[in-house]
């Protein structure tokens, strides 16, 4: 009697997963690319960079940054609002705030027609530890 002494088996083994086999990938046809939605959202997005830069020279004056702590303290987000308005941007800014820090949302329209957002600037900035 002959003793086999090779830890694998004499006889080749069927694969683990005999079903799955090697397919060449499959081309695919896409379409034309249309860039018309994507340069309304650029030129939307530099309305909003020019506005985030009016917003941040205003976050500059102390006086302005004092009223707006002192309100964003007292969890008055409507006073909050208000002084975020007085600012005058030209698009709609959102608002949120922790005793950290706080975030503005501005976002834009490319078109009137659609009410759907195109493209949103966030800034977050630290004010506490």
């Amino acid at each position: 009697m002959y003793y086999y002494h090779y830890p694998y088996p004499p006889y080749p083994q069927p694969p683990a997963y005999p079903g799955y086999y090697f397919y060449p990938p499959v081309t695919r046809q896409y379409p034309q690319v249309d860039v018309n939605i994507f340069t309304k959202s650029i030129k939307s997005y530099r309305l909003l960079m020019d506005q985030g830069s009016i917003l941040l020279d205003r976050l500059g004056d102390e006086d302005f940054d004092v009223k707006l702590m002192s309100f964003a303290q007292q969890g008055n987000k409507t006073e909050v609002d208000k002084l975020i308005k007085t600012i005058g941007l030209k698009v709609p800014v959102e608002t949120k705030y922790t005793p950290t820090g706080i975030t503005f949302e501005l976002s834009a329209h490319p078109d009137l027609s659609s009410p759907i957002s195109c493209c949103t600037l966030t800034v977050h900035m630290k004010w506490g530890s």
